[in-house]
């Protein structure tokens, strides 16, 4: 069981905000590793990061369920990991710290280069919970299958998608970017929302949230990969009508659920 997505850097993106390529993402189950730096001729790490201002062997990361432990192998450079779903919340990992757990779901590890600063992203997505009403305190916890963190911004992205739908199940429109960032930006901490955001919280959906099965290339298109989004979460009522309290009320123009490429 993967419980640790690590999300490599050096992705490139287009112009426009959608990317470009797939992440590349490296899985990792409870009690494995992944070294982290600019690694040796030799000997290279799992988690590249080739600024000549970071350590060839600057840290590891551990896998435990659902979080994870960060390791600061400098001796003198402080690590910071953010909260890439909170306003500003962060943890800082001094120098020679060992394990240190990260409780974040979406986080952003940041280490100092001569050029300012590099990073990488580590998701913990697999919460688990105890059964319920049976009383049992023994055996493995229950693991959800989609393990959506309502209070996150890629709950609103996907219930911005479904929202048309949630509204008139009639309807088969499927919202575009540009209608989801106008939807999303009204919102307290939404307001600095940009399209390759929320073609971020789109791609981390498909490929992590939710794990479209037929997410496996770009020839379908953009639109087709927000329509299968779409179908899955109103299939097993992963947003219902009662989340759209979480958006401001739909405008009376009608014109919110326009679909757009």
């Amino acid at each position: 069981m993967d419980t640790v997505i690590v999300q490599l850097p050096d992705q490139q993106h287009s112009s426009a905000g959608d990317p470009a390529e797939r992440p590349r993402l490296l899985h990792l189950g409870p009690g494995q590793t992944a070294d982290f730096g600019r690694g040796g001729p030799d000997d290279p790490v799992q988690v590249a990061l080739s600024d000549p201002g970071v350590s060839r062997y600057a840290g590891q990361i551990t896998a435990a369920e659902d979080y994870w432990r960060l390791s600061n192998y400098s001796g003198h450079v402080t690590y910071v990991v953010e909260n890439m779903e909170g306003a500003g919340e962060h943890i800082k990992v001094p120098p020679g710290r060992l394990g240190a757990p990260v409780p974040f779901e979406f986080s952003r590890v940041v280490l100092p280069s001569r050029d300012g600063e590099v990073h990488f992203k580590v998701f913990a997505p697999e919460h688990m919970y105890l059964d319920a009403g049976l009383g049992v305190r023994s055996g493995e916890p229950t693991q959800s299958p989609f393990a959506l963190d309502q209070t996150s911004k890629y709950f609103l992205v996907l219930l911005a998608l479904c929202e048309p739908r949630l509204r008139d199940p009639s309807s088969g429109a499927i919202p575009g970017v540009s209608e989801v960032l106008e939807r999303l930006r009204p919102l307290e901490g939404c307001q600095e929302m940009t399209r390759s955001a929320v073609n971020y919280h789109i791609e981390y959906l498909a490929t992590v949230k939710l794990r479209l099965r037929n997410d496996d290339g770009r020839a379908a298109g953009p639109h087709h990969k927000r329509a299968e989004l779409v179908a899955l979460a109103l299939r097993f009522d992963l947003v219902r009508e009662e989340h759209l309290a979480l958006l401001r009320p739909a405008r009376a123009d009608g014109n919110e659920g326009a679909a757009h490429g």
